[in-house]
């Protein structure tokens, strides 16, 4: 039997606690499932902006899109969740990452290390919160090369795969989306990493874009002028971009699920109201 869906969404931009507490139960509302907080600067500080989330809320589950593990001190970290996971009721999902963008962590006067020194820590951060009392939370990794996904298999509950790539170069934190073939090689990969797991990982992806519309290339132009080696039949491929008229973006939704064993799907801020008709449409549905 497939795993039922579970839909996320990742909240981005800070607000006033009136303003945080209205957005987190219109999501709700909406039939989000999780409401999740990223870690980068500028954005909200992700675990009181989960509380307030907790406050606000009955049912969703909340958690962190990923921590960026090299922020963090894992000691203190295992504070955090444990207060966190206590004030919302149990109902924190802890997800983690490496971390990629190089400025926020020049900023912030931290080392940002090599790709092996940050997957080094991230590994430590792990086994230090599973030794940790009051951390018994579900556990998101988040990461697509060989070391994280290994990682992942061997600790996390749910398996999250972005859909895309750091730019080569950039500081920033620019990325590019991979394409459907490039996202089966991960998966399988993955697959053969989990292979001896007593009970099979919940699998997540990031999706980028939703539009339910009858002109595809109108919503997909700046994608395009941004990805100029992209056509829009390929853009629209894109494992990362869930944009057609409601039937197809449904039958995209399903096919994610059949491919890749996606069940659990994450989108950012700016779409969680035009994925709000899909989850409908689902929920209608035995899915």
């Amino acid at each position: 039997m497939p795993r039922p869906f579970r839909f996320g969404v990742s909240l981005l931009t800070p607000a006033s606690a009136g303003e945080w507490r209205a957005k987190c139960r219109r999501a709700e509302e909406l039939g989000y499932d999780v409401i999740l907080v990223p870690d980068h600067l500028g954005m909200p500080a992700p675990f009181p902006a989960l509380v307030a989330a907790a406050e606000a809320t009955e049912r969703a589950r909340l958690g962190t899109f990923v921590l960026n593990a090299g922020f963090w001190n894992p000691v203190l970290l295992a504070r955090e969740v444990a207060t966190t996971d206590a004030l919302t009721g149990g109902r924190l999902e802890l997800g983690l990452g490496t971390g990629y963008v190089q400025a926020e962590h020049d900023r912030a006067g931290l080392p940002f290390g090599s790709p092996r020194e940050r997957v080094d820590h991230l590994r430590y951060t792990v086994e230090e919160l599973l030794k940790s009392a009051g951390c018994e939370v579900p556990l998101l990794i988040g990461g697509n090369g060989d070391r994280m996904l290994r990682l992942t298999a061997e600790h996390a509950d749910i398996a999250a795969f972005a859909g895309a790539r750091l730019v080569p170069g950039s500081t920033v934190g620019r990325l590019e989306p991979v394409s459907a073939a490039e996202l089966d090689e991960r998966v399988r990969r993955y697959g053969e990493f989990a292979a001896d797991r007593a009970e099979p990982a919940e699998r997540n992806l990031l999706i980028q874009l939703v539009a339910v519309t009858d002109d595809p290339g109108a919503v997909l132009a700046p994608m395009l002028e941004r990805q100029p080696r992209l056509t829009l039949e390929q853009a629209l491929a894109l494992p990362v971009v869930l944009v057609g008229t409601l039937e197809e973006v449904v039958a995209r939704v399903r096919g994610l699920r059949e491919r890749y064993g996606f069940s659990y799907l994450t989108v950012l801020e700016p779409s969680m109201e035009a994925l709000a008709p899909v989850i409908a449409a689902l929920s209608a549905w035995w899915n």
